[in-house]
């Protein structure tokens, strides 16, 4: 692999660290999967770490005046680049904003940031789950699906995809599931704005 992206849910806390600790060996691009007041997960992927923070602000604003509980849903550790624990994060992250879908992707690209629909074919969180649609006004940079449906089946359940280009992604939540599903890009350089043009670009000439 030559591009990972980090996307912890509603936080942008250890992004800082994972591109530390690649020091430059693989392009790592800080994100958040943002959870909209509609329940749809949002991958945001920025070109900076400046970018994923203004977004962490704009969302723990959004955010329901809860604390986690460690004791029922574990802690939310903030790690440096050596994997020490240096805080927790006491937001309840789980939870959605208040943000409309509609408000986030427009958030994501003030920031000049990508905005990806998560696992549209999951029952759970995805925008087909949610929705039951696409909305036609929602400047989608693309879709993804969760390697649990090939693209032909997804293309012929939910038909709106033609609209975007379609990439599939690991959703990993441990170690060992990164890269179970990927993404080939075509570009000259592992770089965010490499990726933004392909994405662009779609199928069969930026992406497979």
């Amino acid at each position: 692999m030559d591009v990972i992206g980090i996307c912890d849910h509603n936080s942008a806390e250890n992004a800082q660290a994972a591109i530390r600790a690649s020091d430059g060996s693989i392009t790592v691009l800080p994100g958040i999967e943002i959870t909209s007041a509609e329940e749809v997960h949002m991958l945001a992927l920025f070109g900076t770490i400046d970018d994923a923070m203004f977004m962490q602000d704009i969302i723990y604003q959004h955010l329901p005046d809860t604390k986690n509980d460690p004791k029922l849903f574990g802690e939310q550790v903030i790690a440096n680049e050596y994997d020490d624990v240096v805080g927790f994060n006491e937001h309840l992250l789980l939870t959605a904003t208040s943000l409309s879908l509609m408000e986030v992707v427009n958030i994501i690209h003030a920031q000049n940031g990508i905005a990806i629909a998560s696992h549209i074919d999951r029952p759970s969180f995805g925008l087909y789950g949610q929705l039951g649609f696409i909305p036609q006004d929602l400047a989608l940079n693309a879709v993804e699906l969760s390697g649990q449906i090939t693209y032909d089946k997804a293309r012929s359940q939910f038909p709106d995809i033609e609209r975007f280009p379609v990439i599939f992604a690991s959703d990993a939540h441990s170690l060992c599931d990164i890269g179970k599903n990927f993404t080939e890009f075509r570009l000259s350089e592992p770089t965010f704005a490499g990726i933004k043009n392909a994405l662009k670009n779609g199928q069969g000439r930026g992406i497979v």
